[in-house]
């Protein structure tokens, strides 16, 4: 298994609340509306739906993540449609009643011998991932 982290951000919100913008996922459509089209065009073609997020990217195809926990702590997210076994973490650490550092995470199984090649997207996608988390702020 590897994992493959974004680098932590911080958002003026609690860990309580930033779960419960987990409940529908559908309202994190709202922070790509704000994006630039530059940031708009970075994170690529992602769809929000109530318990999933769909992402459809040229080197993989379509994938889909379906949310399987949701503590405050934690929320964990199944890919769907992928070739290989993959979760999507976003972890929580309160800072203080009204911060909280995020730090997205995704564990994939893969070969080790094909992690130099599909490491490098990885990681993009997981800091894409993260950039979208500290939008969370607005």
């Amino acid at each position: 298994m590897a994992q493959y982290k974004s680098n932590p951000v911080t958002v003026h919100r609690s860990a309580e609340s930033i779960t419960d913008k987990f409940a529908d996922l559908s309202a994190f459509g709202n922070a790509l509306d704000a994006m630039s089209p530059a940031d708009r065009e970075r994170i690529g073609d992602v769809k929000f739906e109530k318990d999933s997020i769909t992402i459809d990217t040229k080197q993989v195809g379509t994938i889909s993540f379906k949310v399987t926990e949701r503590t405050p702590s934690r929320i964990v997210m199944n890919a769907v449609g992928s070739p290989v076994p993959l979760d999507l973490c976003v972890n929580l650490t309160s800072l203080g009643s009204d911060v909280t550092e995020i730090v997205t995470s995704i564990d994939v199984e893969i070969p080790a011998m094909l992690r130099p090649l599909i490491g490098g997207a990885m990681q993009k996608a997981v800091d894409q991932f993260g950039d979208l988390m500290g939008k969370l702020n607005s």
